[in-house]
């Protein structure tokens, strides 16, 4: 199966704590609150009606294709539209995998301790967005 989530990627953020009433909660921040929705959103209308979600082991692949600068040459723009050039910085590719993972979670899979491989991938593109492969084991 795969889905894709049109859109500027967006990493998670780390878990927010706050103290109030002598009981510490922990709180995702707005911004992955919402990019989880909208990943949810965006599946929900790519699954097929009556679609039941993978039970058993499964392998995810996810391509994070991130937008190209507007400060870069139109030399580096095309290296970097072509591949020839990957991102190597911030954010990392685990912060995509811990968003997506948990944004798809209870929908096209019951549990994410279902997934026993996950691969990541970050290319640049003139069309932002996040690929996912789900294939079970």
């Amino acid at each position: 199966m795969k889905l894709v989530v049109m859109g500027d990627p967006v990493p998670a953020e780390r878990p927010r704590f706050n103290n109030r009433g002598g009981f510490a909660r922990v709180y995702d921040p707005l911004k992955s609150r919402e990019y989880k929705e909208e990943i949810k959103k965006q599946a929900s209308k790519q699954l097929s009606k009556g679609y039941q979600p993978f039970s058993g082991a499964i392998k995810v692949d996810i391509c994070v294709y991130r937008k190209i600068q507007k400060s870069v040459s139109k030399k580096e723009y095309a290296r970097r539209l072509s591949n020839d050039v990957r991102p190597t910085v911030k954010p990392d590719a685990d912060n995509y995998i811990k968003i997506i993972l948990d944004g798809l979670n209870g929908l096209v899979w019951l549990d994410d301790n279902q997934i026993t491989d996950v691969a990541a991938h970050k290319y640049y593109s003139d069309k932002p967005r996040v690929e996912v492969e789900v294939h079970g084991s």
